[in-house]
């Protein structure tokens, strides 16, 4: 059965919710908790899709895939998306998925109709009645298939499946914190995606704090978007994305500009391309949504590829040369865009020398060379001054003599006329 799904932005107790999956015959959706990571996309989306995007997206025809995958497409890389699960039917995703190494820390609705008996009581993390997992998944490491021009950024990392929020927004602070956890201890992630977020504020000594402090000093790069509640372009922290050592993620429109939505703060490290972003769904096909959701794992795809490159790079290094190397409009980092628009194969090139552990300003546009001083001419001298009159006179004398030629010349031709007469 075909199931629609569409978003709601609400806020409520100081925590930004973007519901992505708000059953489309439903009356309202139901409130979020407080404390509850909220799914931040927007957008309408239909799955399974009977038909495939067949062309490139736009977000891909600005990366040389071959030039990107010169070294490595992320073979051996675990990237764990905490997220509404990740469907593994899909087909560019069946071989991506590692379902064993899943978990679901949520009660999947064994009564929803969208799914069939294969899925219903699945505690795998292979269970995505949303569809926000299953994008996310699909913009990292989504297979190539014919029939569409869609690949993911790392095309043989792997996925690990951990759903953690649902539609109702039923995932909370501390179970992200779970999720984190497990994550690195037991599913052996290298990198984590997390395309969700929270407003209310968490210190260091709250539970997914501490999580993700511990993921980074395991060696695993965690990467968060920042949010969609960006309208009012006011400035705010948003979490995980805030918390030291993530790797934050702005939304950047097809002119390398922030996307409207996306939520401007001190914590974004990077823009990503987060509109009109295609990635697989439930089932089966592509389709097309919006969000800071979706330029996180454009970035994590990132971070996967250059894992796979340098496996003894710390995660400081990774951050700092996917931040180093974005395309930047102002010299050194802003709030809305962090370093500047991720550029992946700028990041993948070979740099000679030490990779650095933070990011540094541009040195700005080089100076143009110091003016010469104008050369002074001095007035003519006396000499120049004769010479010159000299050269006058004997223009004027040489035009005199031609005039008085000329007319002597007709004068005498004038006579003879006369005189034959």
């Amino acid at each position: 059965m075909t199931t629609t799904y569409r978003a709601a932005a609400l806020l409520a107790a100081g925590t930004l919710t973007a519901l992505l999956a708000a059953p489309a015959a439903a009356a309202a959706p139901a409130p979020p908790r407080p404390d509850g990571p909220a799914l931040d996309g927007s957008g309408e989306c239909t799955f399974p899709m009977k038909k495939q995007i067949e062309g490139v997206p736009w977000p891909l025809q600005r990366v040389l895939l071959d030039e990107l995958w010169q070294d490595t497409r992320g073979e051996g890389v675990r990237v764990a998306v905490i997220d509404t699960g990740v469907d593994d039917v899909n087909p560019q995703l069946r071989k991506a998925v590692d379902a064993k190494s899943g978990k679901d820390f949520l009660k999947p609705d064994k009564n929803n109709p969208s799914f069939g008996d294969e899925k219903r009581g699945k505690t795998d993390g292979t269970v995505d009645e949303v569809g926000h997992g299953t994008k996310v998944a699909g913009i990292i490491a989504a297979r190539p298939v014919k029939g569409t021009g869609f690949v993911g950024l790392a095309p043989e990392a792997t996925i690990i499946p951990i759903r953690q929020n649902d539609e109702k927004n039923s995932g909370k602070s501390d179970t992200m914190a779970q999720a984190i956890t497990y994550a690195v201890d037991k599913a052996g992630a290298d990198v984590i995606n997390i395309s969700q977020d929270t407003t209310q504020p968490l210190g260091l000594d709250s539970p997914m704090a501490k999580a993700v402090a511990h993921a980074i000093e395991k060696g695993v790069v965690v990467v968060a978007s920042a949010g969609n509640d960006g309208m009012d372009g006011a400035l705010k922290k948003t979490y995980p994305a805030a918390f030291p050592g993530v790797l934050a993620v702005a939304s950047s429109d097809r002119n390398n500009e922030r996307a409207v939505f996306s939520q401007s703060g001190p914590m974004v490290g990077v823009a990503a391309p987060g509109v009109d972003i295609v990635s697989t769904v439930p089932g089966g096909g592509q389709c097309v949504d919006n969000g800071t959701s979706f330029s996180a794992p454009y970035v994590a795809g990132v971070a996967a590829l250059l894992r796979a490159k340098y496996p003894k790079w710390s995660v400081a290094q990774i951050v700092a040369r996917i931040e180093q190397t974005a395309v930047r409009s102002v010299n050194g980092r802003d709030d809305h865009v962090g370093w500047g628009v991720i550029d992946p194969v700028r990041a993948l090139a070979d740099q000679p020398g030490t990779p650095a552990s933070s990011p540094v300003p541009d040195p700005g546009p080089p100076k143009p060379p110091a003016p010469e001083p104008a050369r002074l001419t001095l007035s003519e001298t006396p000499q120049e001054r004769s010479e010159r009159l000299a050269t006058y006179a004997l223009g004027i004398g040489g035009v005199l003599v031609a005039v008085v030629a000329g007319t002597a010349t007709v004068i005498r031709d004038s006579r003879r006329r006369r005189e034959a007469r």
